[in-house]
């Protein structure tokens, strides 16, 4: 191999009836170069940060040779990087943006180069109209089938899965990726660190006439999954919409045309997972810890997650919604502005042990403080020490004298231990304002 020079070739991306070339010949410079010896790329998990701590440690890439160094700047250099390492540490350096939704070049793509057999939103809406197709049946037929075979396109180009032993990393204040979903899916020792994901839309969402009582369209892809695996570490990152806020987007059949998904999933067995020091913002549903009630027989004994000093702001719901994970969330930061849409923050889940102490929460004199808490399921936690509005407030007391009909019970029945730095409650909305986010940990 050339001292100068390395070639990837990631082989042709085959979607289906059609295919993008990606086929990519990457300069040494561009993509692999010797690691510094000191900075966030090199960086492993703090002794004690978390569940991620646990049970071994959680070191990514930390071990990456020099020829296992990678900067990339589109997708097809991401997915080639990943493919030259495989399993072997590797530190992978987002360099600019990196669109989901691309071309071998990198150059943004539209809805339409996916759409196949004859689909197109106007023949779609047409179709299922619910005056034309009725309220009872989900669709099928033609059309809908040409919606599926759209879908599978772009999802055979956004779903980007991460291996074991990586760490994912942006390089300065800028690093972004739109319109991917990174799959941290079945593998092991993952970081992922300074990078803002934006805009991981739905090109096809589905509409089901027969969910809830006015119908919904559902979407696919959230921006980053961590699915059946363990150890794993999202640090100092930014979570959004972007460009793309569901206040923006059209209604069709009465319903808003949603096209985005969750931001932020842990799911599936996944576990000894440490987020710490995000951002997540401007979204509906934002973070499941578990994703369904049936799914005990992967999830129980798993889906243990640390998250602290992360900014929720402006989002509606599930900050997370927990079921069977003991889950532990301190010194989170939790925000609603006026106008925005708020529906709960905590979640509680069928079999969920969370521990919710020391958070705060800032929010618009239209929130009641009873729905801070959401009962789903019938699970006891523990919710000790966190501040509303710079008031110390008992969660779980207001919830039950303001939804009585919900009665959560206290006592989550297990003790977080897992902890560094605990700031109080009143100076977390500092702490994480100065801290959380991608471009404050800072890499070269």
């Amino acid at each position: 191999m050339s001292a100068r020079m390395r070639h990837l070739r990631a082989t042709a991306v085959v979607l289906g009836t059609a295919s993008l070339a990606l086929a990519v010949s990457v300069p040494a410079q561009a993509t692999s170069r010797p690691a510094p010896g000191k900075g966030i790329e090199r960086a492993v998990l703090p002794a004690g940060d978390g569940w991620a701590s646990a049970e071994g440690s959680t070191t990514g890439g930390a071990d990456a040779t020099p020829d296992h160094v990678y900067t990339v700047t589109n997708r097809a250099e991401l997915i080639a990087a990943f493919a030259d390492a495989g399993d072997a540490p590797k530190i992978v350096r987002i360099a600019g943006t990196i669109h989901g939704n691309a071309d071998a070049a990198g150059t943004p793509i539209g809805c339409e180069e996916y759409q196949r057999d004859g689909y197109t939103l106007e023949k779609y809406l047409a179709a299922y109209d619910p005056e034309v197709w009725g309220m009872d049946e989900v669709p099928s037929g033609p059309l809908e089938d040409a919606r599926v075979a759209s879908a599978k396109l772009q999802a055979a180009a956004v779903n980007v899965k991460v291996p074991s032993n990586t760490t994912l990393v942006g390089v300065g204040r800028n690093a972004t990726v739109v319109g991917a979903s990174l799959q941290v899916k079945n593998v092991s020792n993952v970081i992922v660190r300074n990078i803002s994901f934006e805009d991981t839309y739905d090109c096809f969402p589905q509409w089901d006439p027969t969910d809830g009582d006015t119908g919904h369209w559902n979407s696919e892809y959230d921006n980053l999954v961590v699915y059946g695996s363990d150890h794993v570490w999202v640090d100092h990152n930014t979570f959004s919409d972007g460009d793309r806020p569901d206040a923006d987007q059209p209604s069709y059949f009465d319903e808003l045309f949603q096209q985005h998904d969750g931001l932020f999933d842990i799911v599936r067995g996944a576990d000894l997972v440490t987020v710490s020091y995000n951002v997540l913002k401007d979204h509906d549903k934002t973070m499941l810890i578990g994703n369904s009630d049936g799914a005990g027989a992967d999830d129980r004994g798993k889906l243990r997650v640390t998250l602290h000093h992360n900014l929720f702001k402006d989002v509606n719901e599930r900050a997370p919604r927990v079921r069977f994970g003991q889950v532990d969330s301190y010194n989170n930061h939790f925000v609603s502005t006026k106008g925005s849409a708020y529906g709960y923050s905590y979640g509680i889940g069928a079999e969920s042990q969370l521990v919710a102490e020391h958070n705060a929460f800032t929010l618009h004199s239209g929130v009641d403080k009873a729905t801070i808490l959401k009962k789903w399921s019938e699970s006891s936690l523990t919710a000790g020490d966190n501040y509303v509005n710079g008031r110390k407030t008992d969660l779980i007391a207001v919830h039950n004298a303001g939804v009585p009909a919900e009665h959560l019970t206290e006592g989550a029945g297990w003790k977080p231990k897992l902890r560094t730095t605990v700031d109080h409650p009143l100076v977390v909305p500092l702490v994480v304002a100065l801290k959380a986010g991608a471009g404050r940990t800072l890499i070269g």
